[in-house]
C-alpha cells in the first residue's frame, strides 16, 4: 500500500509501504477515506520534533473496517468508523476512568513500527476500545463525512480545552490561537454555553470561522497589545475562562495575563518553548487555574458524535483545502506557509 513517510526535516514522501495487516487477535484494519494533516504533524516537518527517517506520520483518520482480529466483538467488516488520535484498549484503569491518552497498553500512530493515518490503510490495534462507530449512510454524505473526521483530534481537543478552563453556562471565554484546535475551541466553548468568546487572531479567513463558530469578538494584536485589548473589552477583569491552544512562552504569558482573578485556563497547545511563559507566582496571587494537557478524545466522541450528526454543531469549515495522497507534500507546505488552515486528505 501507499503511505505517507518523513524521511527529515520539510521532507515529506508518500512511499510503498508493507500492506496493513492483522498482527494480533485484537487488531482491525481500517482502510483509510478520509485523513488531515495536524498542526502538530509541522513540529516533526520542521524539525523540532525527532522522527526516525522513514517513520510513518499521520493521527487523524476514518474509513471502513476491511477485517478484524479473532478477538475483536464490536467491530465488523464494512463498519464506517472513526479513530482518536491515539490507540487505547478501553479495559485498563486510566481508561477506566476516562484518560485514554494514558492507556497502558496504548498508543500514537504513526510510532515506530506502526501505521500512520496517512495512508492507504492502517492497522489498528485494540480495535474494540479504540474505534467509534459511525452511521453507515454517512459514507455518501462529503460534508458530514468532513465533519465527523474532525472527531478524531481537532474538536475533542477544542473541547478538552474548554473543560479544563471550566466554560459554562453563561461565562466570558477568551482563545489564544487561530488554528483549528482554537478554532473548535470557540465552537466547544458556544456548545457549553459561553455568553462572550474572544477570539485572538490576525488573519481574517480564521477569525471569519471563529465568528461562524460563535465567537462575539476578535483582537488582532498580539503580546502585551492583545493583553491590553482582551481586558478593555472586559472592563479590565479578564475572562473567566481562557482556551491556550498554541504551546509558545508567548501564548502562555498571553493567556496567564488575560485570565480574570479566579478564572481558569485549558491549554492544549502541544508545549514547544512554552515552559518559561508560566509564572506560578503570579498564578499563586490570582487564583489562577491550569487544566488541559493532551486530550482523551476517544471519552468525548460519544457524545459531540450525537451534536454533529444532528447539526447542533458543524466543525467542517476548519478543513480548507483538500489533497490526493500523492498531493500530501504539498499540503504539508501549505499548512506550514499557513495559506491552509487545515489540510484533508482523501486517499
Amino acid at each position: 500500500m501507499r503511505a505517507t513517510v518523513i524521511h527529515a526535516p520539510h521532507d515529506i514522501r508518500v512511499e510503498e509501504v508493507p500492506d496493513a495487516a492483522i498482527q494480533r487477535p485484537e487488531d482491525a484494519v481500517v482502510r483509510v477515506l478520509r485523513a488531515c494533516i495536524c498542526g502538530s504533524d509541522l513540529w516533526a516537518y520542521r524539525g523540532e520534533a525527532a522522527r526516525k527517517p522513514g517513520q510513518r506520520i499521520g493521527h487523524e483518520f476514518l474509513g471502513i473496517v476491511e477485517e478484524t482480529g479473532s478477538a475483536v466483538t464490536d467491530l465488523r467488516a464494512g463498519d464506517l468508523v472513526v479513530a482518536p488520535f491515539m490507540w487505547s484498549d478501553g479495559t485498563c484503569e486510566y481508561c477506566a476512568e476516562g484518560l485514554f491518552t494514558s492507556c497502558e497498553h496504548g498508543g500514537f500512530w504513526g510510532s515506530v513500527g506502526h501505521d500512520g493515518g496517512q495512508g492507504e490503510a492502517v492497522r489498528v490495534p485494540h480495535a474494540d476500545g479504540t474505534l467509534v462507530k459511525l452511521p453507515a449512510e454517512a459514507v455518501s454524505d462529503d460534508h458530514l463525512l468532513t465533519g465527523l473526521l474532525a472527531l478524531s483530534d481537532v474538536m475533542g481537543t477544542g473541547h478538552h480545552a474548554a473543560l479544563g478552563a471550566g466554560v459554562r453556562e453563561g461565562s466570558t471565554v477568551a482563545v489564544v490561537g487561530d488554528g483549528a484546535v482554537g478554532l473548535c475551541g470557540v465552537l466547544a466553548a458556544k456548545r457549553l454555553g459561553a455568553e462572550r468568546i474572544i477570539a485572538l487572531g490576525r488573519h481574517t479567513v480564521r477569525t471569519d470561522i471563529a465568528k461562524l463558530f460563535g465567537a462575539t469578538d476578535v483582537v488582532a494584536e498580539r503580546g502585551e497589545a492583545a493583553e491590553a485589548a482582551v481586558r478593555e473589552l472586559l472592563g479590565g477583569r479578564g475572562a473567566h475562562a481562557v482556551i491556550e491552544a498554541v504551546g509558545t512562552e508567548q501564548s502562555m504569558r498571553t493567556a496567564v495575563n488575560i485570565t480574570r482573578d479566579g478564572g481558569a485556563i485549558g491549554y492544549v497547545g502541544v508545549p514547544h518553548g512554552s515552559g518559561t511563559g508560566l509564572d506560578l507566582g503570579v498564578m499563586f496571587d490570582r487564583n489562577i487555574t491550569l487544566r488541559g494537557g493532551v486530550a482523551p478524545v476517544r471519552a468525548y466522541i460519544p457524545e459531540l458524535l450525537k451534536d454533529v450528526l444532528s447539526g447542533v454543531i458543524d466543525p467542517a469549515p476548519v478543513f480548507d483545502r483538500t489533497v490526493s495522497l500523492d498531493e500530501v507534500p504539498d499540503g504539508y507546505r501549505a499548512m506550514d506557509d499557513r495559506s491552509a488552515l487545515k489540510v484533508m486528505i482523501k486517499p
